[in-house]
């Protein structure tokens, strides 16, 4: 495995790529046409399946999804794509403002969640949040959050994609988000080079990425680093 380092501070250049969720028709072209040039809109999706696959195709910096639809909802379409696709952020926006679909979504991956009756300008600016790593919510939705983690302060989060990495690996998962090269991580762990890449190897392979770019995001976004 060659070793390159990551660009440090990476943004998406141009405008942010998004990609529309919803099954009604009429409401995607109505976001669309808010969200204006203020953003790229790169692709919709009707079903969860289409969504799937259209998101796998175009790669979007951020997800807009809605929560009900007939086939599953977005919780279907973040489970679906956060082993294949983790670099790709979700921000739900719907219709709904329970608290158990706000929790349910969060539980699933996405990184906020916003009522429709949001404004164009304060959604383009919760997408632009969303694509930074920040978590966004509407003012009321933000509270059943806190309340949900709050009720049970001491019950594990399960994560299913970190269980899998022995804590060898995390540590040099840990140390390679950080920015440490290969030699720098070595050094640090008291190990060689040669492991170090083997214990990076098996990083990418258990979590399905490509690179130690999304390795370290990945990282950062559990607040690993």
């Amino acid at each position: 495995m060659s070793e390159q380092e990551p660009v440090e501070g990476t943004a998406p250049s141009g405008p942010l790529r998004v990609f529309l969720v919803d099954d009604h028709a009429m409401f995607r072209a109505g976001v669309r046409a808010e969200l204006g040039t203020r953003v790229e809109v790169v692709g919709e999706a009707s079903s969860v399946a289409e969504a799937v696959t259209r998101i796998a195709a175009t790669a979007p910096d951020v997800g807009l999804l809605d929560v009900h639809m007939p086939d599953g909802g977005g919780r279907a379409v973040l489970e679906a794509m956060r082993r294949t696709h983790p670099q790709v952020r979700f921000l739900a926006l719907s219709v709904s403002d329970a608290a158990e679909d706000v929790i349910g979504l969060i539980r699933a991956g996405a990184r906020g969640y916003v009522t429709k009756t949001i404004s164009p300008e304060e959604l383009t600016d919760a997408i632009r949040r969303v694509a930074d790593g920040d978590a966004v919510f509407s003012p009321r939705l933000a509270g059943f959050v806190l309340d949900a983690f709050a009720s049970r302060p001491d019950a594990p989060v399960a994560d299913p994609e970190l269980d899998q990495l022995t804590n060898r690996e995390r540590e040099v998962l840990r140390l390679l988000a950080r920015g440490y090269a290969y030699k720098e991580i070595a050094k640090e762990l008291y190990i060689s080079i040669k492991t170090v890449e083997t214990h990076v190897s098996n990083v990418l392979r258990k979590l399905q990425m490509s690179n130690r770019y999304e390795l370290s995001r990945w990282a950062a976004d559990r607040r690993l680093v």
